[in-house]
């Protein structure tokens, strides 16, 4: 795959997920938080309620969020490969380490927000513990799986992201050479 396909499979995945996955998602915790406050005793509905309502209002600005920033970034992007190809990917590939770094951080967070919702479930009779340790196991389970995609589409952008600033490297030094050769 050539790397412009490369770049733009990687924004298009992530414009797609946060439009039809993130934001949908983040509607749905709203709605569920509504349905328990309308449905439920107290102590279960606010324990599912609260929750929800945070990580809804949450998803929806991030989600929301990547949607509009997206077409920018990859418009600034093109741009800056046209203009100083090395430096931008320099940028870029700077940005993309911190943004696999922030994975590394957040997916066992994840992980551990979903154990805490299990614990909280069975080992807590309470109604309270039950509504939210349901309510953590579902934030969990939708947090690995939003940012496993996201962590998945990075790995082959950062490696083309690398591979295109070697070539863009070599192609600056091989220019450098030839300039300094007819200079002599």
């Amino acid at each position: 795959m050539e790397f412009l396909e490369v770049v733009q499979t990687y924004f298009r995945g992530e414009r797609l997920e946060s439009a039809l996955f993130v934001v949908p998602g983040g509607l749905l915790l709203i709605g569920l938080g509504i349905a328990a406050i309308r449905s439920e005793t107290p102590a279960f509905a606010w324990s599912v309620a609260v929750p929800c309502f945070l990580f809804g209002l949450l998803f929806l600005g991030v989600g929301v969020g990547i949607s509009l920033r997206t077409p920018g970034q990859v418009a600034a992007l093109l741009q800056g490969l046209e203009t100083d190809a090395a430096n931008t990917l320099a940028a870029e590939i700077a940005r993309m380490d911190k943004v696999l770094a922030n994975f590394h951080l957040v997916l066992p967070t994840f992980g551990g927000i979903a154990f805490g919702g299990l614990v909280l479930r069975f080992a807590v009779s309470t109604d309270w513990a039950q509504g939210l340790g349901s309510i953590l196991v579902l934030l969990g389970g939708i947090g690995l799986l939003t940012d496993g995609f996201a962590s998945r589409r990075a790995v082959p952008y950062i490696d083309a992201l690398a591979a295109e600033h070697d070539r863009s490297s070599a192609e600056r030094q091989r220019g450098e050479t030839n300039s300094a050769a007819d200079a002599e």
